[in-house]
């Protein structure tokens, strides 16, 4: 397994977004599942990946970047990967570049505005 957390500028938080079993979650949750399996598929990891699950949207805390919107909305997801022998093993560092690179320097996921410095991907 490995975590994924970004934050996305363009989808104000809601309460109904911090309850998984609103209807708001379940779309955002659906949008971003999709969304996540394109990107990680086309990685090098690709073989590998099984999925993504969203765990929390949550309120952006604007510390220690005050300059960010307090609306914005941090999505916290974990992945998973089937261990493979032949294949390479995972590296968060060659994975958290490739989605730069095909994120438009982490500002960009499908119809979703990043957080240039939020993403973060942990092994």
């Amino acid at each position: 397994k490995f975590t994924v957390n970004f934050t996305i500028t363009n989808l104000l938080y809601s309460s109904s977004l911090g309850n998984p079993y609103s209807a708001k979650f379940s779309a955002t949750a659906g949008v971003l599942t999709a969304l996540l399996d394109q990107l990680f598929k086309k990685t090098s990891i690709h073989s590998v990946y099984t999925g993504c699950k969203m765990m929390a949207f949550r309120i952006y805390s604007n510390f220690p970047r005050p300059a960010q919107k307090i609306e914005d909305t941090g999505v916290d997801a974990v992945c998973t990967y089937k261990t493979d022998s032949a294949a390479s093993q995972f590296d968060r560092v060659i994975v958290y570049h490739e989605v730069s690179n095909k994120t438009n320097g982490i500002t960009k996921l499908g119809i979703y505005s990043l957080d240039q410095e939020s993403l973060h991907i942990n092994g």
